[in-house]
């Protein structure tokens, strides 16, 4: 095949290049998914009216993924979880309330750039502390920041309570590129000039990871002391990883800002936000690099969909996410691979369909008698 063809031969098989990435390849399946998602994403406004879904919610579904897509860079590498990833989500979000509020700033762009710079000073700073700890103290001190930062807002005139502080300037949208837009024209240049940048972000991530920096933090997630001892500066390495991780949180922060005009404590900074952006990786597969962004946009969706839907609405979407838990450990974008070979295998086989029943009624049966087995020692004390 020519130099100038996408197309090439690897290991036998027939793989494409991705243009300007210097390496990224994909089978002709991943090819088409991926130019599949690339149409949905440019037309998610005006195909989601059609097949009555809420754009504006996907949209915010993609940002909130876009904040766990950088707190996968801890997770799935380092193996580090964060419970405080919010405070970069909120510390963009309030960067740009601030800056529209107090400073009168009206250029979107402007305002993002800010929310970037500000998340981005955050991460650094509670990096610096937090990344010489693993497991739960790592996990706690990241809680803990998170709260710090919560406390302050919530109780500070200056961000205005718990009422939060708009990003209109004198009553107006802000301006994006310089212009000012009608509403539905403000809402689709963010909406384009952030799927832009999202793709070239998810890009860079994947360039990072396939350095010989990601290759170090692999090594840091398997082993601390090896690492440590082949010459890996783990501490400096996991605090140049975080702060990347907050990066991420911190521009996604400040479009959700540009995108709902107004931003307070408790959808924002909350520690819950921190735990829904961590579930949002699981949930959409943290062992791949858009599965978190698949999380994201399932978990807001259902989030704000069902809450006017159900009084208790917190327990279908525990139900869906026990059951993608229990069925698909490796999360949606994970599995999807052992779901399409499995499918495969049932076509060419329809017996083992039966053995997927008896399979299943087998762990049904378990479960209800370990539960029946737990209640019974929990009455009467005895096995």
């Amino acid at each position: 095949m020519s130099r100038l063809s996408p197309l090439e031969e690897r290991d036998g098989d027939t793989v494409v290049r991705v243009p300007f990435t210097r390496g990224l390849t994909l089978t002709p399946g991943q090819t088409v998914l991926a130019l599949v998602g690339v149409v949905l994403l440019f037309g998610l406004p005006f195909l989601a009216g059609i097949v009555g879904l809420s754009w504006s919610r996907l949209f915010r579904g993609l940002l909130f993924g876009m904040a766990a897509v950088g707190l996968n860079l801890l997770l799935r590498h380092t193996e580090l979880v964060s419970f405080g990833h919010a405070a970069f989500f909120g510390g963009g979000a309030y960067a740009v309330a601030v800056m529209a509020a107090h400073y009168e700033v009206s250029e979107g762009l402007l305002l993002l750039l800010a929310a970037v710079l500000v998340g981005t000073l955050l991460a650094v700073v509670i990096g610096y502390f937090v990344a010489g700890y693993v497991d739960i103290y790592f996990a706690l001190l990241t809680l803990a920041f998170n709260q710090v930062i919560f406390a302050t807002v919530f109780r500070s005139a200056y961000f205005n309570y718990n009422d939060g502080l708009g990003v209109r300037v004198g009553g107006d949208n802000p301006t994006l590129f310089g212009l000012a837009w009608t509403d539905l024209g403000y809402d689709l240049v963010l909406y384009y000039t952030t799927i832009v940048l999202m793709l070239v972000m998810l890009l860079l991530m994947w360039r990072l990871v396939h350095s010989p920096f990601g290759r170090a933090l692999d090594a840091i997630g398997q082993d601390r002391t090896r690492a440590r001892f082949i010459g890996i500066p783990v501490e400096r390495y996991v605090w140049y990883s975080f702060i990347i991780s907050g990066l991420y949180g911190a521009f996604a922060g400040g479009v959700y800002a540009l995108q709902r005009l107004h931003v307070q404590p408790e959808p924002t900074l909350y520690v819950f936000v921190s735990g829904e952006i961590l579930f949002m990786a699981i949930l959409g597969g943290f062992t791949t690099l858009v599965g978190p962004l698949v999380g994201g946009v399932i978990l807001v969706y259902l989030l704000e969909a069902t809450r006017f839907s159900f009084n208790y609405y917190h327990a279908p979407i525990g139900i869906v996410l026990l059951a993608i838990v229990f069925f698909m450990p490796k999360g949606i974008m994970g599995s999807l691979p052992d779901v399409g070979a499995g499918l495969s295998r049932r076509a060419s086989d329809p017996g083992l369909l039966g053995d997927d029943v008896r399979s299943i009624r087998t762990k049904i049966h378990r479960s209800v008698t370990r539960a029946t087995t737990t209640v019974r020692i929990l009455i009467f004390g005895v096995k």
